[in-house]
């Protein structure tokens, strides 16, 4: 969807509610995995998510066009209800085991190497989201839209709120605290 289409839509969708499902079907999957990304958890990112998303329909009418796309607003809300729910502290560390079958047993050996592989970036992944939950909210915030987001400093920043220097002062100071917490492990 390019700018002119979305801004058409969050127009229609300010009077009618109805119209928000195209934003929420062309969002979603990105806000849902943001969250899940920062929570490593589905049951509270899927929470999470429904909270980002009520909150945006209820405030579509705030919304003031500057030719940004709606995903940085949403990014903000969802950003913001990821730190309530730490902030709360509801959150529990959980231990996530992701086991497979195989599908056949043509090419056991090769699915089974295919398996192991799979559950090492899975665990590797866990790792590293273990030592991102141990910082601060405010670096865990850029690392994640950087790294695992793809985020560019600028959209960061509209997404943050932030000006483009802090947000990279913010990156390069978690990513110290974040080589520290990996140093302090091996």
């Amino acid at each position: 969807m390019n700018l002119e289409e979305e801004k058409y839509l969050i127009e229609r969708a300010k009077k009618d509610p109805e119209i928000f499902g195209k934003l929420y079907d062309e969002y979603y999957p990105r806000i849902f995995g943001y969250i899940l990304k920062r929570t490593a958890n589905l049951e509270v990112a899927q929470d999470i998510t429904s909270e980002t998303f009520l909150k945006a329909l209820r405030n579509i009418w705030k919304f003031r066009w500057q030719n940004i796309s709606l995903s940085s607003w949403l990014y903000r809300i969802a950003s913001n209800e990821v730190a309530n729910f730490f902030r709360k502290k509801k959150y529990k560390t959980i231990s996530l085991q992701e086991t497979r079958e195989p599908v056949s047993n043509y090419d056991l050996l090769a699915e089974t190497i295919e398996a192991q592989e799979e559950l090492k970036r899975h665990k590797d992944f866990l790792d590293l989201q273990e030592k991102i939950l141990k910082l601060p909210i405010k670096y865990q915030e850029v690392i994640v839209l950087r790294f695992l987001e793809k985020k560019q400093v600028k959209e960061i920043g509209e997404i943050l709120s932030r000006k483009e220097g802090t947000v990279k002062s913010l990156l390069h100071r978690g990513l110290e605290k974040l080589r520290e917490k990996f140093n302090a492990t091996n």
